[in-house]
Protein backbone atom coordinates (compact mmCIF):
# COMPACT_ATOMS: atom_id res chain seq x y z
CA UNK A 1 0.00 0.00 0.00
CA UNK A 2 0.83 3.52 -0.48
CA UNK A 3 -1.10 4.53 2.32
CA UNK A 4 -2.26 4.13 6.02
CA UNK A 5 -6.24 3.99 7.18
CA UNK A 6 -6.65 6.13 10.00
CA UNK A 7 -9.93 7.10 12.18
CA UNK A 8 -11.46 10.20 10.93
CA UNK A 9 -11.63 11.57 14.05
CA UNK A 10 -8.54 13.54 14.18
CA UNK A 11 -9.23 14.81 10.50
CA UNK A 12 -10.43 18.26 11.44
CA UNK A 13 -8.22 18.60 14.48
CA UNK A 14 -5.51 17.68 12.41
CA UNK A 15 -6.43 20.69 9.84
CA UNK A 16 -6.96 23.21 12.47
CA UNK A 17 -2.89 22.41 13.51
CA UNK A 18 -1.96 22.68 10.24
CA UNK A 19 -3.61 25.34 9.64
CA UNK A 20 -1.45 27.20 12.40
CA UNK A 21 1.75 25.44 11.69
CA UNK A 22 1.37 27.08 7.72
CA UNK A 23 0.77 30.40 9.33
CA UNK A 24 3.85 29.96 11.66
CA UNK A 25 5.76 29.27 8.14
CA UNK A 26 5.20 32.67 7.00
CA UNK A 27 7.82 34.27 9.30
CA UNK A 28 10.31 32.28 7.53
CA UNK A 29 9.25 31.61 4.15
CA UNK A 30 12.06 32.52 1.13
CA UNK A 31 11.07 33.88 -1.90
CA UNK A 32 10.72 31.31 -4.19
CA UNK A 33 12.63 30.36 -8.08
CA UNK A 34 11.63 32.43 -10.63
CA UNK A 35 9.26 30.79 -12.44
CA UNK A 36 11.10 31.56 -15.84
CA UNK A 37 14.30 29.79 -14.52
CA UNK A 38 15.26 27.24 -16.99
CA UNK A 39 17.86 24.02 -16.73
CA UNK A 40 20.92 26.49 -16.87
CA UNK A 41 24.87 25.25 -18.26
CA UNK A 42 27.43 22.97 -16.57
CA UNK A 43 26.77 20.92 -13.21
CA UNK A 44 23.65 21.23 -10.65
CA UNK A 45 24.26 22.27 -7.02
CA UNK A 46 21.99 23.62 -4.26
CA UNK A 47 21.52 26.70 -2.66
CA UNK A 48 19.49 26.78 0.30
CA UNK A 49 15.58 26.17 -1.36
CA UNK A 50 17.36 26.39 -5.11
CA UNK A 51 19.09 24.34 -7.51
CA UNK A 52 21.12 26.71 -9.55
CA UNK A 53 23.70 25.92 -12.13
CA UNK A 54 27.27 26.22 -12.52
CA UNK A 55 26.97 30.21 -12.42
CA UNK A 56 24.86 30.52 -9.77
CA UNK A 57 21.69 31.16 -11.91
CA UNK A 58 18.31 29.53 -10.65
CA UNK A 59 17.33 26.46 -12.32
CA UNK A 60 13.91 24.84 -12.19
CA UNK A 61 13.23 21.37 -13.49
CA UNK A 62 9.84 20.17 -15.25
CA UNK A 63 10.15 17.01 -15.89
CA UNK A 64 8.55 13.68 -16.59
CA UNK A 65 9.16 9.88 -16.17
CA UNK A 66 9.82 7.59 -18.74
CA UNK A 67 9.58 3.90 -17.43
CA UNK A 68 10.44 1.04 -18.42
CA UNK A 69 14.05 0.02 -17.41
CA UNK A 70 13.08 -0.92 -14.54
CA UNK A 71 10.77 -3.79 -15.99
CA UNK A 72 11.50 -6.90 -17.52
CA UNK A 73 11.71 -4.98 -21.26
CA UNK A 74 15.08 -3.68 -19.26
CA UNK A 75 14.54 -0.34 -21.58
CA UNK A 76 12.29 2.45 -22.27
CA UNK A 77 8.67 1.11 -22.81
CA UNK A 78 7.10 2.84 -26.02
CA UNK A 79 10.18 1.96 -28.58
CA UNK A 80 7.82 -0.58 -29.94
CA UNK A 81 5.67 2.41 -31.23
CA UNK A 82 4.64 3.35 -34.64
CA UNK A 83 6.23 6.76 -36.69
CA UNK A 84 6.38 9.23 -35.60
CA UNK A 85 6.61 8.19 -32.36
CA UNK A 86 10.42 6.98 -32.83
CA UNK A 87 12.82 6.67 -29.78
CA UNK A 88 14.08 10.25 -30.47
CA UNK A 89 10.63 11.42 -32.00
CA UNK A 90 9.70 10.88 -28.42
CA UNK A 91 12.15 13.24 -26.81
CA UNK A 92 11.78 15.46 -29.57
CA UNK A 93 8.11 15.61 -28.53
CA UNK A 94 8.75 16.06 -24.62
CA UNK A 95 10.90 18.32 -25.41
CA UNK A 96 8.60 20.42 -27.60
CA UNK A 97 5.58 19.55 -24.79
CA UNK A 98 8.20 22.05 -22.70
CA UNK A 99 9.37 19.13 -20.31
CA UNK A 100 13.29 19.93 -20.07
CA UNK A 101 14.16 16.98 -17.61
CA UNK A 102 13.92 13.28 -17.92
CA UNK A 103 13.56 10.84 -14.98
CA UNK A 104 14.36 7.55 -16.24
CA UNK A 105 13.86 4.47 -13.26
CA UNK A 106 15.89 1.40 -13.66
CA UNK A 107 16.37 -2.00 -11.83
CA UNK A 108 19.66 -3.85 -11.32
CA UNK A 109 18.47 -6.32 -13.54
CA UNK A 110 18.85 -3.37 -16.50
CA UNK A 111 22.50 -3.05 -15.81
CA UNK A 112 23.40 -6.97 -15.30
CA UNK A 113 26.17 -7.99 -17.81
CA UNK A 114 24.32 -9.71 -20.55
CA UNK A 115 21.04 -8.07 -19.95
CA UNK A 116 19.21 -8.06 -23.01
CA UNK A 117 16.40 -5.02 -23.89
CA UNK A 118 13.18 -6.11 -25.66
CA UNK A 119 9.75 -5.13 -27.37
CA UNK A 120 11.75 -2.75 -29.60
CA UNK A 121 10.00 -1.88 -33.30
CA UNK A 122 13.11 -2.97 -35.29
CA UNK A 123 10.93 -0.47 -37.91
CA UNK A 124 10.98 2.34 -36.39
CA UNK A 125 14.15 2.03 -34.09
CA UNK A 126 16.65 0.16 -35.84
CA UNK A 127 19.49 2.20 -34.41
CA UNK A 128 18.65 0.51 -31.27
CA UNK A 129 18.38 -3.18 -32.07
CA UNK A 130 21.51 -5.51 -30.60
CA UNK A 131 22.37 -2.47 -28.35
CA UNK A 132 22.37 -3.15 -24.18
CA UNK A 133 19.73 -1.41 -21.91
CA UNK A 134 23.23 0.62 -20.98
CA UNK A 135 23.82 1.42 -24.53
CA UNK A 136 20.33 2.26 -24.99
CA UNK A 137 20.52 4.65 -22.04
CA UNK A 138 23.51 6.11 -23.88
CA UNK A 139 22.19 7.06 -26.42
CA UNK A 140 18.66 8.39 -25.03
CA UNK A 141 21.08 10.74 -22.57
CA UNK A 142 23.47 12.27 -25.53
CA UNK A 143 20.22 12.60 -27.58
CA UNK A 144 18.67 14.53 -24.42
CA UNK A 145 21.51 16.41 -24.02
CA UNK A 146 21.07 18.18 -27.67
CA UNK A 147 17.69 19.11 -27.02
CA UNK A 148 19.20 20.81 -23.57
CA UNK A 149 17.36 18.40 -21.33
CA UNK A 150 18.52 17.22 -17.77
CA UNK A 151 18.45 13.36 -16.89
CA UNK A 152 17.76 12.09 -13.52
CA UNK A 153 18.36 8.81 -13.18
CA UNK A 154 16.00 6.51 -10.07
CA UNK A 155 16.70 3.52 -9.00
CA UNK A 156 13.01 1.98 -9.32
CA UNK A 157 13.49 -1.61 -7.80
CA UNK A 158 16.61 -3.79 -6.72
CA UNK A 159 15.12 -5.89 -9.68
CA UNK A 160 12.61 -6.49 -12.08
CA UNK A 161 10.15 -8.26 -10.01
CA UNK A 162 8.77 -5.58 -8.03
CA UNK A 163 8.51 -2.65 -5.58
CA UNK A 164 9.95 -3.30 -1.89
CA UNK A 165 9.77 -1.56 0.98
CA UNK A 166 13.55 -1.21 1.88
CA UNK A 167 16.29 -0.76 -0.77
CA UNK A 168 17.71 -4.07 -0.54
CA UNK A 169 16.32 -7.64 -0.39
CA UNK A 170 17.45 -10.98 1.04
CA UNK A 171 18.99 -11.70 -2.64
CA UNK A 172 19.97 -8.04 -3.46
CA UNK A 173 22.03 -6.29 -1.02
CA UNK A 174 22.71 -2.52 -0.30
CA UNK A 175 26.65 -3.24 -1.58
CA UNK A 176 25.86 -4.47 -4.78
CA UNK A 177 23.14 -1.31 -4.93
CA UNK A 178 25.77 0.83 -4.21
CA UNK A 179 27.83 -0.96 -6.71
CA UNK A 180 25.39 -0.12 -9.41
CA UNK A 181 25.27 3.39 -8.66
CA UNK A 182 28.92 3.76 -8.54
CA UNK A 183 29.04 1.95 -12.07
CA UNK A 184 26.56 4.82 -13.46
CA UNK A 185 27.98 7.65 -11.61
CA UNK A 186 31.42 6.74 -13.13
CA UNK A 187 30.22 6.13 -16.82
CA UNK A 188 28.65 9.38 -16.37
CA UNK A 189 31.09 10.98 -15.02
CA UNK A 190 32.12 14.66 -17.09
CA UNK A 191 28.38 14.66 -18.88
CA UNK A 192 26.41 17.69 -16.88
CA UNK A 193 23.48 16.47 -18.85
CA UNK A 194 22.88 13.67 -16.21
CA UNK A 195 22.37 15.45 -12.84
CA UNK A 196 21.98 13.00 -10.56
CA UNK A 197 21.08 9.94 -8.67
CA UNK A 198 17.08 9.68 -6.70
CA UNK A 199 18.67 6.57 -4.85
CA UNK A 200 15.88 4.81 -3.75
CA UNK A 201 12.17 5.16 -5.33
CA UNK A 202 8.98 4.82 -2.50
CA UNK A 203 10.73 3.23 0.68
CA UNK A 204 7.68 2.96 2.57
CA UNK A 205 6.33 0.70 5.61
CA UNK A 206 5.71 -2.45 6.77
CA UNK A 207 4.43 -4.40 9.24
CA UNK A 208 1.90 -2.95 12.64
CA UNK A 209 3.37 -1.08 14.88
CA UNK A 210 5.03 -1.62 17.16
CA UNK A 211 6.56 -4.15 14.80
CA UNK A 212 7.10 -2.26 11.87
CA UNK A 213 9.62 -3.97 9.32
CA UNK A 214 9.26 -1.58 6.73
CA UNK A 215 11.37 1.79 5.66
CA UNK A 216 11.70 4.33 8.92
CA UNK A 217 12.97 7.67 9.45
CA UNK A 218 15.20 8.70 12.24
CA UNK A 219 14.18 5.43 14.06
CA UNK A 220 18.24 4.63 14.20
CA UNK A 221 17.84 0.98 13.30
CA UNK A 222 20.31 0.57 10.59
CA UNK A 223 18.37 -2.23 8.38
CA UNK A 224 15.46 0.14 8.25
CA UNK A 225 16.52 3.78 8.82
CA UNK A 226 15.91 5.37 5.26
CA UNK A 227 17.61 8.55 6.09
CA UNK A 228 20.62 7.20 7.47
CA UNK A 229 20.95 4.30 4.50
CA UNK A 230 20.49 7.64 1.93
CA UNK A 231 24.01 8.35 4.01
CA UNK A 232 25.78 5.39 3.17
CA UNK A 233 24.28 5.75 -0.26
CA UNK A 234 24.34 8.79 -1.31
CA UNK A 235 28.61 9.09 0.01
CA UNK A 236 29.30 6.34 -1.93
CA UNK A 237 27.94 8.04 -5.18
CA UNK A 238 29.98 11.73 -4.50
CA UNK A 239 32.57 9.11 -4.00
CA UNK A 240 32.50 7.77 -7.45
CA UNK A 241 31.07 11.55 -8.77
CA UNK A 242 31.17 14.24 -6.64
CA UNK A 243 29.56 16.59 -9.30
CA UNK A 244 26.14 14.84 -8.85
CA UNK A 245 23.19 16.07 -7.29
CA UNK A 246 21.68 13.05 -4.41
CA UNK A 247 17.63 13.31 -4.30
CA UNK A 248 16.47 11.22 -1.79
CA UNK A 249 12.73 10.51 -1.12
CA UNK A 250 10.90 10.59 1.83
CA UNK A 251 9.17 7.37 3.47
CA UNK A 252 5.63 6.40 4.34
CA UNK A 253 5.13 6.54 7.90
CA UNK A 254 7.90 7.53 10.05
CA UNK A 255 8.01 4.36 12.10
CA UNK A 256 8.23 2.07 9.19
CA UNK A 257 5.07 0.78 9.76
CA UNK A 258 1.20 1.03 10.16
CA UNK A 259 -1.47 1.60 13.09
CA UNK A 260 -3.15 -1.10 14.27
CA UNK A 261 -6.65 0.17 13.28
CA UNK A 262 -8.42 -2.12 15.11
CA UNK A 263 -7.13 -1.50 18.77
CA UNK A 264 -9.60 1.10 19.49
CA UNK A 265 -6.76 4.05 19.99
CA UNK A 266 -7.38 6.90 17.53
CA UNK A 267 -4.61 7.31 15.17
CA UNK A 268 -2.83 10.37 14.14
CA UNK A 269 -4.40 10.93 9.93
CA UNK A 270 -1.02 13.13 9.56
CA UNK A 271 1.08 9.92 10.36
CA UNK A 272 1.93 8.51 7.35
CA UNK A 273 1.50 9.90 3.56
CA UNK A 274 2.12 8.42 0.09
CA UNK A 275 5.48 6.37 -0.26
CA UNK A 276 7.99 8.17 -0.63
CA UNK A 277 6.10 11.32 0.44
CA UNK A 278 6.58 11.50 3.79
CA UNK A 279 9.84 13.99 4.24
CA UNK A 280 8.43 15.71 7.88
CA UNK A 281 11.13 14.87 9.97
CA UNK A 282 13.84 15.70 7.34
CA UNK A 283 14.37 19.05 8.94
CA UNK A 284 15.43 17.91 12.05
CA UNK A 285 16.67 14.83 11.14
CA UNK A 286 18.66 15.60 7.61
CA UNK A 287 20.53 13.59 5.30
CA UNK A 288 24.10 14.58 5.65
CA UNK A 289 26.27 14.64 2.94
CA UNK A 290 29.73 14.39 2.71
CA UNK A 291 29.65 17.07 -0.19
CA UNK A 292 28.33 20.47 0.66
CA UNK A 293 25.23 21.72 -1.48
CA UNK A 294 23.75 18.85 -3.28
CA UNK A 295 21.26 17.03 -1.28
CA UNK A 296 17.84 17.55 -3.00
CA UNK A 297 14.51 15.83 -1.20
CA UNK A 298 12.13 14.25 -4.15
CA UNK A 299 8.79 13.49 -2.55
CA UNK A 300 5.97 11.75 -3.97
CA UNK A 301 2.01 12.71 -4.69
CA UNK A 302 -0.47 11.50 -5.94
CA UNK A 303 -4.54 11.46 -6.59
CA UNK A 304 -7.60 9.18 -6.04
CA UNK A 305 -7.22 7.58 -9.28
CA UNK A 306 -4.07 5.58 -7.43
CA UNK A 307 -5.80 5.39 -3.94
CA UNK A 308 -9.43 6.30 -2.81
CA UNK A 309 -8.61 7.24 -0.73
CA UNK A 310 -5.96 9.62 1.42
CA UNK A 311 -7.86 11.62 4.40
CA UNK A 312 -7.20 14.95 2.91
CA UNK A 313 -9.60 14.15 0.23
CA UNK A 314 -12.59 14.00 2.55
CA UNK A 315 -11.80 17.55 4.21
CA UNK A 316 -14.62 19.93 4.26
CA UNK A 317 -12.33 22.79 3.01
CA UNK A 318 -10.84 20.11 0.00
CA UNK A 319 -8.90 21.42 -1.92
CA UNK A 320 -7.56 24.58 -0.18
CA UNK A 321 -6.56 22.50 2.52
CA UNK A 322 -4.13 20.45 0.57
CA UNK A 323 -1.19 23.13 1.00
CA UNK A 324 -1.19 22.70 4.39
CA UNK A 325 -1.04 19.06 4.05
CA UNK A 326 1.74 19.66 1.44
CA UNK A 327 3.85 21.80 3.84
CA UNK A 328 3.50 19.31 6.68
CA UNK A 329 5.02 16.52 4.92
CA UNK A 330 7.29 18.45 2.42
CA UNK A 331 7.18 21.95 1.86
CA UNK A 332 8.12 23.45 4.99
CA UNK A 333 12.01 22.03 3.59
CA UNK A 334 11.91 24.71 0.76
CA UNK A 335 9.70 26.99 2.81
CA UNK A 336 12.48 27.35 5.65
CA UNK A 337 15.54 27.43 3.06
CA UNK A 338 16.70 24.10 4.09
CA UNK A 339 17.08 22.42 0.42
CA UNK A 340 15.41 22.66 -3.05
CA UNK A 341 12.17 20.46 -3.44
CA UNK A 342 11.73 18.65 -6.39
CA UNK A 343 8.32 16.52 -6.41
CA UNK A 344 9.29 13.24 -8.19
CA UNK A 345 5.99 12.03 -9.04
CA UNK A 346 2.46 13.08 -8.91
CA UNK A 347 -0.54 11.83 -11.24
CA UNK A 348 -3.59 10.22 -12.43
CA UNK A 349 -6.25 9.41 -14.78
CA UNK A 350 -8.39 12.06 -13.84
CA UNK A 351 -11.54 10.29 -14.04
CA UNK A 352 -12.47 11.48 -11.12
CA UNK A 353 -13.55 15.54 -10.89
CA UNK A 354 -11.64 15.64 -7.40
CA UNK A 355 -8.25 14.64 -8.77
CA UNK A 356 -8.29 17.81 -11.26
CA UNK A 357 -8.81 19.58 -8.30
CA UNK A 358 -5.70 17.98 -6.78
CA UNK A 359 -3.85 18.38 -9.55
CA UNK A 360 -4.73 22.05 -10.38
CA UNK A 361 -4.03 22.68 -6.90
CA UNK A 362 -0.78 20.86 -6.66
CA UNK A 363 0.38 22.53 -9.73
CA UNK A 364 -0.63 25.91 -8.13
CA UNK A 365 1.22 25.33 -5.30
CA UNK A 366 4.44 23.94 -7.16
CA UNK A 367 4.17 27.36 -9.13
CA UNK A 368 3.84 29.64 -6.03
CA UNK A 369 6.88 27.91 -4.14
CA UNK A 370 8.71 27.64 -7.20
CA UNK A 371 9.48 24.20 -7.11
CA UNK A 372 11.26 21.49 -9.42
CA UNK A 373 8.72 18.84 -10.46
CA UNK A 374 8.75 15.14 -12.77
CA UNK A 375 5.54 14.21 -14.03
CA UNK A 376 4.59 10.66 -13.56
CA UNK A 377 4.46 9.77 -16.32
CA UNK A 378 5.04 10.06 -20.28
CA UNK A 379 4.00 6.24 -20.80
CA UNK A 380 0.51 5.51 -21.39
CA UNK A 381 0.60 2.46 -19.57
CA UNK A 382 0.66 2.99 -16.24
CA UNK A 383 -2.03 1.40 -14.81
CA UNK A 384 -3.62 3.64 -12.49
CA UNK A 385 -2.72 7.01 -13.72
CA UNK A 386 -2.25 6.86 -17.52
CA UNK A 387 -0.29 8.91 -19.37
CA UNK A 388 0.89 12.16 -20.96
CA UNK A 389 1.26 10.65 -24.26
CA UNK A 390 -1.44 8.17 -25.66
CA UNK A 391 -1.31 5.01 -26.83
CA UNK A 392 -0.24 5.84 -29.88
CA UNK A 393 3.07 7.32 -27.59
CA UNK A 394 2.80 10.23 -29.63
CA UNK A 395 -0.37 12.23 -29.44
CA UNK A 396 -1.19 13.72 -25.58
CA UNK A 397 -3.62 13.88 -23.06
CA UNK A 398 -4.88 17.37 -23.61
CA UNK A 399 -6.66 17.89 -20.42
CA UNK A 400 -3.61 16.68 -18.65
CA UNK A 401 -0.82 18.95 -20.22
CA UNK A 402 -3.51 22.19 -20.14
CA UNK A 403 -2.79 21.93 -15.93
CA UNK A 404 0.62 21.11 -16.40
CA UNK A 405 1.67 23.84 -19.22
CA UNK A 406 1.70 27.41 -17.57
CA UNK A 407 4.07 25.45 -15.37
CA UNK A 408 6.48 24.23 -17.60
CA UNK A 409 9.71 25.42 -18.75
CA UNK A 410 11.53 24.20 -22.44
CA UNK A 411 14.72 23.37 -22.04
CA UNK A 412 16.37 26.21 -23.11
CA UNK A 413 19.96 25.83 -21.32
CA UNK A 414 23.27 24.13 -22.60
CA UNK A 415 24.14 21.57 -19.94
CA UNK A 416 27.61 21.20 -21.20
CA UNK A 417 29.23 24.57 -21.17
CA UNK A 418 32.34 23.52 -23.54
CA UNK A 419 30.02 22.62 -26.59
CA UNK A 420 27.12 24.90 -28.74
CA UNK A 421 23.86 25.63 -26.95
CA UNK A 422 21.06 23.47 -28.02
CA UNK A 423 18.40 23.36 -30.69
CA UNK A 424 16.04 26.81 -29.44
CA UNK A 425 13.46 26.59 -27.08
CA UNK A 426 10.69 24.57 -28.88
CA UNK A 427 6.84 25.61 -29.03
CA UNK A 428 4.42 24.91 -26.42
CA UNK A 429 2.16 24.96 -28.36
CA UNK A 430 2.97 21.45 -30.15
CA UNK A 431 -0.62 18.94 -29.41
CA UNK A 432 0.63 16.56 -26.53
CA UNK A 433 3.03 7.06 -10.20
CA UNK A 434 3.02 5.42 -9.43
CA UNK A 435 5.50 3.50 -11.45
CA UNK A 436 4.84 0.88 -13.98
CA UNK A 437 5.30 -1.92 -10.58
CA UNK A 438 1.65 0.12 -10.86
CA UNK A 439 -0.24 -2.19 -13.18
CA UNK A 440 1.61 -0.99 -16.80
CA UNK A 441 -0.44 -2.53 -19.30
CA UNK A 442 1.76 -5.05 -21.28
CA UNK A 443 3.91 -4.43 -23.90
CA UNK A 444 3.62 -6.06 -26.92
CA UNK A 445 5.55 -8.29 -28.89
CA UNK A 446 6.92 -6.66 -31.81
CA UNK A 447 6.95 -8.64 -35.40
CA UNK A 448 6.46 -6.10 -37.99
CA UNK A 449 6.00 -7.21 -41.17
CA UNK A 450 7.92 -4.43 -43.24
CA UNK A 451 11.98 -4.28 -43.43
CA UNK A 452 13.77 -2.32 -41.37
CA UNK A 453 14.37 1.39 -42.82
CA UNK A 454 18.33 2.02 -43.00
CA UNK A 455 20.19 4.23 -40.04
CA UNK A 456 19.43 7.55 -40.73
CA UNK A 457 21.25 9.10 -43.24
CA UNK A 458 23.02 12.78 -42.61
CA UNK A 459 23.94 15.53 -45.12
CA UNK A 460 26.90 16.87 -43.87
CA UNK A 461 27.20 20.59 -44.06
CA UNK A 462 31.28 22.20 -44.56
CA UNK A 463 31.67 25.47 -42.68
CA UNK A 464 32.57 28.35 -45.57
CA UNK A 465 31.97 31.73 -45.24
CA UNK A 466 28.28 33.25 -45.25
CA UNK A 467 25.10 33.75 -42.94
CA UNK A 468 24.28 30.16 -41.75
CA UNK A 469 25.37 25.87 -42.28
CA UNK A 470 22.46 23.30 -42.15
CA UNK A 471 22.56 19.56 -41.75
CA UNK A 472 19.70 17.63 -43.35
CA UNK A 473 18.41 14.56 -41.59
CA UNK A 474 16.25 11.78 -42.73
CA UNK A 475 15.39 10.58 -39.14
CA UNK A 476 13.07 7.72 -40.42
CA UNK A 477 10.77 6.53 -43.09
CA UNK A 478 8.08 4.19 -44.01
CA UNK A 479 6.03 3.64 -46.98
CA UNK A 480 4.30 6.94 -47.93
CA UNK A 481 5.98 9.10 -45.51
CA UNK A 482 9.28 10.02 -43.43
CA UNK A 483 10.62 11.86 -40.40
CA UNK A 484 12.83 14.99 -40.60
CA UNK A 485 15.07 17.14 -39.26
CA UNK A 486 16.99 20.51 -39.98
CA UNK A 487 19.31 22.09 -38.09
CA UNK A 488 20.50 25.71 -38.58
CA UNK A 489 23.28 27.59 -37.22
CA UNK A 490 23.98 30.66 -37.10
CA UNK A 491 27.66 31.53 -38.15
CA UNK A 492 27.49 35.16 -38.87
CA UNK A 493 28.27 38.24 -36.35
CA UNK A 494 24.70 39.62 -35.84
CA UNK A 495 21.96 37.90 -33.68
CA UNK A 496 18.87 37.44 -35.94
CA UNK A 497 15.08 38.61 -34.62
CA UNK A 498 12.89 37.11 -35.10
CA UNK A 499 14.37 33.87 -37.16
CA UNK A 500 13.10 31.96 -40.46
CA UNK A 501 14.18 28.85 -42.07
CA UNK A 502 12.84 27.82 -44.90
CA UNK A 503 13.55 24.75 -47.38
CA UNK A 504 12.35 23.41 -50.51
CA UNK A 505 10.76 19.67 -50.98
CA UNK A 506 10.29 17.75 -54.41
CA UNK A 507 6.95 18.30 -55.29
CA UNK A 508 4.23 15.28 -53.74
CA UNK A 509 5.60 15.87 -50.43
CA UNK A 510 3.06 17.50 -47.79
CA UNK A 511 3.74 18.28 -44.24
CA UNK A 512 2.07 16.39 -41.10
CA UNK A 513 3.07 18.01 -38.32
CA UNK A 514 5.87 20.13 -37.37
CA UNK A 515 7.67 21.12 -33.93
CA UNK A 516 10.38 23.34 -32.56
CA UNK A 517 8.60 26.37 -34.58
CA UNK A 518 5.90 27.10 -36.25
CA UNK A 519 5.76 25.06 -39.52
CA UNK A 520 3.82 26.16 -42.77
CA UNK A 521 3.69 24.79 -46.04
CA UNK A 522 2.89 26.62 -49.57
CA UNK A 523 3.46 24.48 -52.53
CA UNK A 524 7.30 22.96 -52.35
CA UNK A 525 8.56 25.57 -49.40
CA UNK A 526 8.31 24.77 -46.44
CA UNK A 527 8.83 27.95 -44.01
CA UNK A 528 9.53 27.25 -39.83
CA UNK A 529 9.07 30.95 -38.09
CA UNK A 530 10.51 31.53 -34.99
CA UNK A 531 8.23 30.95 -31.62
CA UNK A 532 7.32 34.19 -29.55
CA UNK A 533 9.76 32.89 -26.96
CA UNK A 534 12.64 31.89 -28.37
CA UNK A 535 12.54 34.57 -31.05
CA UNK A 536 16.46 35.25 -31.50
CA UNK A 537 19.14 33.47 -33.04
CA UNK A 538 22.32 34.77 -31.74
CA UNK A 539 25.61 34.09 -33.36
CA UNK A 540 26.94 30.37 -33.10
CA UNK A 541 23.43 29.46 -31.80
CA UNK A 542 21.38 26.78 -33.28
CA UNK A 543 18.03 25.43 -33.96
CA UNK A 544 16.39 22.19 -35.23
CA UNK A 545 13.35 21.71 -36.87
CA UNK A 546 11.41 18.76 -36.85
CA UNK A 547 8.67 17.42 -39.01
CA UNK A 548 7.06 14.51 -40.62
CA UNK A 549 5.88 14.39 -44.38
CA UNK A 550 3.58 12.12 -46.52
CA UNK A 551 5.61 11.49 -49.65
CA UNK A 552 9.09 10.42 -50.37
CA UNK A 553 11.92 11.16 -48.59
CA UNK A 554 14.26 11.00 -51.26
CA UNK A 555 15.34 13.08 -52.68
CA UNK A 556 16.19 15.09 -49.41
CA UNK A 557 15.02 18.60 -48.86
CA UNK A 558 17.37 21.37 -50.48
CA UNK A 559 18.06 25.05 -50.45
CA UNK A 560 17.94 25.85 -46.58
CA UNK A 561 18.04 29.80 -45.84
CA UNK A 562 18.45 31.58 -42.67
CA UNK A 563 16.34 34.83 -43.10
CA UNK A 564 16.68 34.90 -46.99
CA UNK A 565 20.23 33.66 -46.92
CA UNK A 566 21.25 30.02 -48.35
CA UNK A 567 23.46 28.21 -45.83
CA UNK A 568 25.83 25.59 -46.78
Amino acid sequence: MRWKTRTAAFTAAAAATLAAAATALVAVTFSPAPASADTGTGYLRTSGRNIVDSTGRVVRLTGINWFGMETDNRTFHGLWASAPATWRGQLDRMASLGFNTLRVPYSGDALKPGATATGINDFTNPDLIGLSPLQILDKVIEYAGTKGMRVILDRHRPTAAGQTPLWYTATVSEASMIADWQLLARRYAGNPTVIGADLFNEPHAEGTDPNATGACWGCDVQARDWRLAAERIGNAVLQANSDWLIFVEGVSCLSGGVANEWDGIPDDPMACDWWGGNLSAAIDKPVRLNVANRLVYAPHDYGISVYDRQDWFEDPNFPNNLPAVWDHFWGKIAKQNVAPILVGEFGSTLANPLDTQWLTKLMSYIGENGLSFTYWSWNPNSGDTGGIALDDWYSINQTKYNILQPYLNPPSGNPNPTTPGPSVSPSRSASPSPSASRSPSPSPSISPSRPPSPSPSVSPSANPPGACTRVITIINSWPGGYQAEIKVTNIGTSTLNPWTVTWTVPSGVTLSSGWNATVTQSGTTITAAAPSWAAALAPSGSVTIGYTATGPSSPAPSNVRLNGAVCS
